[in-house]
């Protein structure tokens, strides 16, 4: 519950019947539960089956531990909690050691989201989630969240949500999200990672890829508080890759706002290229978004667009779009771009995406490339 004085003190409780038996891999792990009916705080549970997971993600309290043992796990019905953690002690739902673990939507009613979390100081890692009917992970309203090493892919809408007014803190690192594509609006609602209708500072994308979806890589429709954006790829978006005959995705790279909000986003060192439509736009946000050192190349649009509000361009490289590198309003500072006079356009080492798409480092970052690279200490995406 969001009380009017702003204070942020939702205590939910989930009650059950009897305490769980989780099997772990290695040995029993018992999962308590006060006398509330939640589990005990502080426990650890490693679940190894459908079943397990589902009712673990339930049951979660303050200071719950759940690790997934590897394999595909198929819930029957959205994973939801309303539990919140504290930063003392956070809930967290990541996979056991290095296993690989998939959850799949595939037998989920129509219209489900694969997994919804209502509550603060979570911690997600780890994890794919793969072939919901609509949203593969969102997150509401939440406080505080680290959600690191995930892949959304295949969903029937975006795969990675944020929402919510209360929006606050969360950290959103080294996704994959890639393959969404929504049949019932034609591909016009699937962005990679969607940050929509709400508010709440301090949240930070960093080290996404965002690819191939049928809407756009990242998209901030109506989020009336300023995200920061950094180290992030968004390329090939809005393709018709599903033989829609009615397709109407729309394929920005960053669509950083729309719907009325005015708000200064902060965009440093990402890239946007092959998308169908711009790199980077404001998306009729009239804020003061600032972008430094991106790279828009081979776009079907314009790499940069901002022609109606006051963004701050700086040090950006636009290469190769097809309706111009950018197009600013009268309000649009730029600074040392290479569309200003005077700017020189270093040459690209590579001009081959394929390293782009390769595996990523051992601790989750991007994969190194001298894709879009170029050497320059003082313009465009360092692509890393």
């Amino acid at each position: 519950m969001r009380l009017s004085t702003g204070r942020h003190r939702r205590a939910r409780t989930l009650s059950i019947a009897a305490a769980v038996a989780v099997a772990s891999g290695a040995g029993g792990v018992y999962l308590g539960l006060s006398n509330g009916g939640a589990q005990a705080a502080a426990a650890t549970v490693t679940v190894s089956s459908t079943a397990q997971l589902e009712s673990a993600v339930k049951n979660a309290a303050a200071g719950t531990t759940i690790q997934v043992r590897g394999g595909t796990y198929t819930p029957s019905a959205t994973l939801k909690s309303t539990a919140n953690g504290t930063g003392s002690a956070r809930i967290t739902l990541r996979a056991y050691g290095g296993e690989k673990v998939r959850i799949d939507g595939s037998k989920l009613p129509a219209g489900s989201w694969l997994a919804g979390i209502y509550g603060d100081y979570w911690t997600v890692q780890d994890l794919t989630f793969v072939n919901s009917p609509a949203q593969g992970f969102v997150a509401t309203s939440s406080v505080g969240g680290v959600f690191k090493n995930l892949v959304t892919a295949d969903n029937g809408d975006s795969g990675f949500t944020l929402r919510g007014d209360g929006t606050t803190n969360n950290l959103v690192q080294n996704l994959d999200s890639y393959g969404n594509y929504d049949p019932a609006g034609h591909g016009q609602n699937a962005d990679g990672i969607a940050v929509k209708f709400g508010s709440g500072t301090g949240n930070r994308i960093t080290g996404a890829r965002l690819y191939n979806n049928s809407d756009d890589g990242l998209d901030l429709w109506q989020f009336s508080s300023p995200v920061t954006i950094e180290h992030t790829w968004a390329f090939g978006n809005g393709k018709n890759r599903w033989s829609d005959s009615a397709f109407e995705g729309n394929g920005n790279g960053f669509k950083l706002g729309g719907g009325g909000a005015s708000v200064a986003h902060a965009v440093n060192n990402n890239a946007a290229w092959d998308n169908t439509l711009h790199g980077f736009t404001e998306n009729s946000n009239t804020g003061a978004i600032a972008l430094n050192r991106n790279t828009a190349y081979a776009n079907a649009e314009t790499g940069f667009y901002f022609a109606t509000g006051k963004a701050r361009l700086a040090r950006n490289l636009a290469v190769s779009n097809k309706k111009g590198l950018s197009k600013a309003g009268a309000s649009t500072v730029n600074a040392a771009n290479n569309w200003d006079a005077g700017v020189p356009t270093p040459a690209f080492r590579s001009k081959d995406a394929a390293t782009a798409y390769g595996a990523r480092k051992a601790d989750g970052s991007l994969p190194a490339t001298t894709f879009l690279t170029t050497g320059s200490t003082t313009i465009g995406s360092t692509m890393n």
